[in-house]
């Protein structure tokens, strides 16, 4: 049977030194879910949060397939992460083709590795004709409109929590936005930063100096903001802003997507 843990924290043994600032998420019950095959003492858990599922402990099938029809996040698509290669085979024995392979890019958690004056230099750069503002209550909820970067603050059910547990900076032209840097989740201590531009406004440096102001925040209020590349152009963002490289892991895409 699957569990549906109600004390989170519980399956942090599972976990341990696992330097994923989504599944710190889960276990702190600041956002997402802790699936186990025990409510108190599990062997195997499936942390979920948004289109994230990360397996650990004893591989268990039927954490994996429930896995795809866990309530957060797209019902036919999601990106799971296994612990290690147990869980990797069952994950490609469970979805078969419908498990895409993919590398991500981890950076070293580190708060000392940013220079302040560069990423201020950044903010200075943006150009006349756009406004950089934080994230505010009208913004919060004009992003939950529209699709492309919904996922700045998709993870919050209000401003109040977004407030709590969240941050971002957005590059707005003509009172809309354009670009913007967010935190995707939030833990406690620290952001898992999303950054997205709208196609049309692509290649302009509107990313980096969204991100430059993002991460000053964060360094002003002692929050790390943590950053999970997707992939290379993605990892070139986070390096220019001062994140250094960990290391790639091993994902699955699965679903329709």
């Amino acid at each position: 049977m699957v569990f549906k843990m109600e004390q989170a924290y519980k399956a942090s043994p599972l976990f341990r030194g696992w330097q994923e600032t989504l599944i710190w998420s889960c276990l702190q019950g600041i956002m997402g879910t802790v699936y186990a095959d025990s409510p108190d003492n599990p062997l195997s858990a499936m942390a979920s949060l948004g289109e994230f599922r990360f397996f650990s402990g004893k591989p268990n099938r039927e954490l994996v397939l429930c896995g795809l029809s866990a309530q957060e996040g797209a019902e036919d698509w999601c990106i799971m992460v296994p612990r290690d290669a147990e869980w990797t085979v069952l994950i490609e024995g469970c979805y078969g083709k419908q498990a895409k392979k993919v590398v991500r890019y981890a950076t070293v958690k580190d708060p000392g590795v940013f220079d302040p004056g560069t990423l201020r230099e950044a903010v200075r750069r943006l150009p006349d004709e756009y406004r950089l503002c934080r994230m505010d209550e009208a913004l919060f909820w004009r992003c939950k409109e529209i699709a492309w970067c919904r996922d700045w603050v998709s993870q919050y059910r209000d401003y109040a929590m977004y407030q709590k547990y969240g941050m971002g900076t957005v590059v707005l032209k003509d009172k809309e936005p354009v670009s913007g840097a967010s935190s995707y989740a939030g833990y406690h201590g620290g952001i898992e930063i999303q950054i997205d531009t709208a196609k049309e406004f692509r290649r302009k440096g509107l990313g980096y100096i969204c991100g430059a102001g993002l991460i000053l925040d964060c360094l002003e209020r002692r929050l790390y903001p943590s950053w999970d590349a997707q992939n290379r152009s993605s990892l070139m963002l986070a390096q220019k802003l001062g994140y250094q490289f960990a290391g790639v892991y091993e994902a699955f895409e699965v679903g329709s997507g």
